[in-house]
């Protein structure tokens, strides 16, 4: 496919155009494993990969051409092979991003199923995540390039979990890996003997599993979502088919690698169309010294977009220009959370460069929604993808508030909940009803069919009975000039349940709390809505890939009421994944009445130490 074969695909009339042809008559790959062979054969010699060492040493990159990437999945898939990995095995992968594990990756899509699992997550949720797999073979980073995510390794070899650990290292690096047990080598070096121009099994077909991501991972064990590979082909077919970028543009990548966004957006829409992906180091945007580099980056290497979060934006809307031509940087993509329009703003005036939000979720396998260089839609996260379809609730009319619901060929299969002799045991767990994907996310759609988020079912404050969309919160307090980020949260309450309070950052320290609260309910319609409090913060809690992250913040909130309630009596702890309440009483203070002060409020709570009358 050239950049002939494309539709055009600018505008949101477009969109009927397109879908006037089915999408199984469009020619697609059938696999990640065709797409990469079909990208070899029609751009051997273009380079597909520059993966930068770490920020400082941008001008000195490894790069591999098409036919490169290829021949290199090949040996990988192929070490694999050797190892025993079939159709229906699952390997881990547990690194930061380095240029061995964007082939660790295909290649394992290519052997069998693929489950990259954040090396920030805690050994509990790893094992768990392994469990569920049904992975044996562990690639992990070296000493080198991450000595946790090594050491998490070592720990999960220790305990049975894994039969093989296979190891990364960045280019150059020459010492030998403390070997926790026997079984451990380098990947490059079990893989150096491997057939570099066929694959020695039966390659996937389209139907077939690719991957398992697990989600934001945020309240207990995070959930592992399956994809086929038509649902990786789909959906990077879907955003591919964009008029904004053509053969030549160059895209910046640095989500990691366990994130949907970084394989469909970064690595798979790109072979799409032959393009060179700029592979940020390790640490990606978590590398401070990226920042003071970047628009160097972009002039040096002809950047045409990136993929970030809003964070990302908000910190690079103050890095000086500095005179670097940045004038190919077409668009930048923001998604994963709602983008302040604050930070949209301060961005686009800092370089020009307009902000493309969007809109997914890993259960739809990535992106679901786009907005449009040229369609300025304030609020709206923008249109539909191509073959996708959006409803409300059960099809509430234009401007109605409802659950957001997905249909289309990026819906996953479900959720893996484990492996037994009959292969993987996968359920939408409910979240599947009729082919419609249950988002969680509330909106409404418009008259012209544009789709404008107004927060998380789950993220509602219910006050006194009294639905409270936390986004009017946010969004009146975001109107502040002071305030660069806010999320609202539900604060235990007496008499109502709860009430909302809010917590902020700020561009300086001037403005106090008492104030913010004072603007926050001058600017809510809702007199109900108005926070009760305004919390300054140095920085908002969020995910590995940047999504807000609240639990923290409604533990605060319960902790505070609870400490201030039983004030002289009792000491409080409040678990951050399950929000529930440890409460120590002091020596001789009353149980019962600590007791009677907690059930006052509707948290989880234990009650330890001291006896009744004690006081």
């Amino acid at each position: 496919m050239t950049d002939t074969d494309w539709p055009r695909y600018d505008h949101p009339d477009d969109l009927p155009v397109i879908e006037a042809t089915p999408l199984s008559a469009r020619g697609l790959p059938g696999t990640s494993y065709d797409l990469l062979r079909r990208a070899a054969e029609q751009w051997p010699e273009r380079t597909a990969l520059t993966v930068l060492p770490d920020a400082q040493s941008w001008r000195s990159p490894s790069t591999r051409t098409h036919a490169d990437l290829l021949a290199d999945v090949h040996q990988v898939a192929n070490a694999l092979h050797r190892l025993g990995v079939r159709r229906g095995d699952s390997v881990a992968l547990l690194s930061p991003n380095c240029d061995e594990l964007v082939t660790a990756l295909l290649g394992a899509q290519l052997a069998g199923i693929v489950t990259p699992i954040n090396p920030a997550l805690s050994h509990d949720h790893v094992a768990e995540l392994l469990r569920r797999s049904g992975a044996r073979i562990l690639i992990t980073a070296s000493p080198e390039l991450d000595g946790a995510a090594f050491e998490a390794g070592a720990r999960l070899v220790r305990d049975g979990l894994v039969d093989h650990v296979l190891v990364l290292r960045p280019p150059g690096a020459e010492s030998d890996a403390a070997e926790p047990v026997a079984d451990v080598t380098y990947l490059a070096e079990l893989a150096a003997d491997c057939p570099r121009d066929h694959f020695l099994g039966t390659p996937p077909a389209a139907t077939d599993l690719a991957a398992f991501f697990h989600t934001g991972g945020t309240t207990g064990a995070p959930g592992l979502a399956a994809h086929t590979h038509a649902n990786e082909i789909s959906d990077a077919w879907m955003i591919a088919a964009n008029s904004v970028l053509d053969e030549q543009s160059v895209v910046f990548a640095a989500l990691p690698l366990f994130h949907v966004n970084a394989l469909v957006v970064t690595l798979l829409a790109p072979l799409f169309r032959g393009q060179q992906v700029v592979w940020a180091g390790p640490l990606g945007y978590r590398d401070v010294a990226l920042y003071a580099e970047f628009w160097r980056i972009v002039e040096h290497y002809r950047i045409a977009t990136m993929s970030a979060v809003p964070t990302v934006y908000s910190v690079l809307a103050g890095c000086p220009v500095d005179g670097a031509d940045i004038g190919s940087m077409r668009c930048a993509m923001v998604g994963a959370s709602a983008l302040p329009e604050g930070v949209r703003t301060s961005f686009e005036k800092a370089t020009g460069i307009p902000l493309l939000e969007g809109y997914g979720l890993t259960e739809a396998t990535c992106a679901s929604v786009r907005g449009f260089l040229d369609i300025s839609r304030p609020g709206s996260v923008g249109q539909r993808l191509p073959y996708q379809r959006i409803r409300i609730g059960d099809g509430l009319p234009p401007g109605e508030i409802g659950v957001v619901h997905i249909s289309g060929p990026t819906v996953f299969p479900g959720y893996v909940e484990g492996r037994d002799g009959d292969g993987h045991r996968i359920s939408t767990q409910g979240k599947v009803v009729d082919g419609w994907l249950n988002t969680g996310d509330l909106g409404c759609l418009d008259e012209d069919g544009f789709l404008h988020l107004t927060g998380r079912a789950k993220d509602l404050i219910i006050r006194g009975g009294h639905n409270i969309d936390p986004r009017v919160i946010e969004d009146a307090l975001l109107s502040h000039p002071a305030v660069t980020g806010a999320q609202a949260v539900g604060q235990p309450d007496r008499r109502a349940g709860e009430v909302p309070v809010a917590y902020v950052t700020l561009a300086d320290g001037t403005v106090g709390e008492d104030e913010l609260r004072e603007w926050a309910a001058a600017h809510i319609a809702e007199r109900a809505a108005a926070p009760k409090a305004v919390r300054v913060l140095d920085a908002l809690p969020v995910t590995a890939v940047g999504k807000p992250y609240k639990l923290p913040l409604r533990a605060d909130a319960t902790r505070r009421v609870l400490a201030e309630a039983l004030a002289g009596l009792a000491e409080v702890e409040v678990d951050l994944e399950t929000v529930s309440a440890t409460v120590t009483s002091h020596p001789g203070a009353d149980l019962a009445e600590v007791e009677r002060r907690v059930g006052e409020f509707a948290v989880r709570c234990r009650v330890v130490g001291g006896q009744p009358g004690d006081g």
